[in-house]
């Protein structure tokens, strides 16, 4: 057995066994990909040298994409089908498919972001990291910019990401755009549903993570794709 990130393109291999954590284990079954499934590298390609989230503009809506999920949007741009995330500014795209679970599918609808829908690739953004006060104000919580970008909040009875806040406006908890882990560990830190936050402040840019390969995979119908450190657990043959 060999490790998905080191089989070659154009090649079909059954998986065998998933190393790692529940978290692994959980992520990658949101994908289809479990033991005794069947799946097609495509290409093992560099990721980005961009690493941070993206901004898009839907209907005169401006959103911001963490980068994980860029990756499994695809879009078509000029006759190609290509992920959300190869675009570059002032592209425009027509969304075809969101390749990832129903919970994945469900949660970019809550943000209009379905299939048929056109956007426009506005830019990169920096992986700021974010501070905010919650509750009695005297906690300080950090998140990056992509992070912050699962937080949906209430403020002057419009619904935004936390991301789009201004420096000490206060806000509402809506609602998390994440699977349980995120809920879970949002809930740790006081952020639910009814919560209180303030953005204080924007930091300096966060470390800018190493670069490195994913592998774009098909299992079944569906395109999916896989970071290097998930595809470094996934051992088949």
């Amino acid at each position: 057995m060999k490790s998905l990130n080191n089989v070659e393109p154009e090649t079909t291999v059954i998986v065998k066994e998933v190393t790692g954590g529940l978290d692994t284990k959980q992520h990658l079954e949101e994908l289809g990909v479990r033991e005794g499934v069947e799946l097609t590298v495509v290409a093992t390609e560099p990721v980005h040298v961009h690493s941070g989230p993206i901004s898009i503009s839907m209907e005169d809506q401006e959103l911001i994409i963490a980068r994980g999920w860029a990756d499994k949007i695809y879009v078509e741009a000029d006759g190609d089908v290509l992920p959300l995330l190869r675009l570059e500014a002032g592209d425009k795209g027509t969304i075809r498919s969101i390749e990832g679970g129903k919970d994945f599918v469900d949660f970019l609808s809550g943000l209009g972001v379905v299939e048929g829908v056109e956007l426009t690739f506005l830019r990169h953004v920096p992986d700021r990291t974010i501070v905010f006060a919650a509750g009695d104000g005297r906690t300080e919580i950090r998140m990056g910019e992509g992070q912050a970008s699962k937080l949906i909040v209430a403020a002057d009875g419009r619904s935004v990401q936390a991301n789009y806040l201004k420096d000490g406006e206060t806000a509402t908890v809506e609602r998390i755009i994440g699977g349980t882990h995120l809920v879970d560990k949002f809930d740790q830190i006081g952020l639910k549903p009814g919560a209180e936050l303030t953005l204080l402040r924007r930091e300096a840019l966060a470390p800018s993570p190493t670069r490195g390969t994913y592998v774009l995979a098909r299992v079944g119908d569906q395109l999916i794709t896989i970071g290097h450190g998930l595809a470094e657990k996934l051992r088949v043959e």
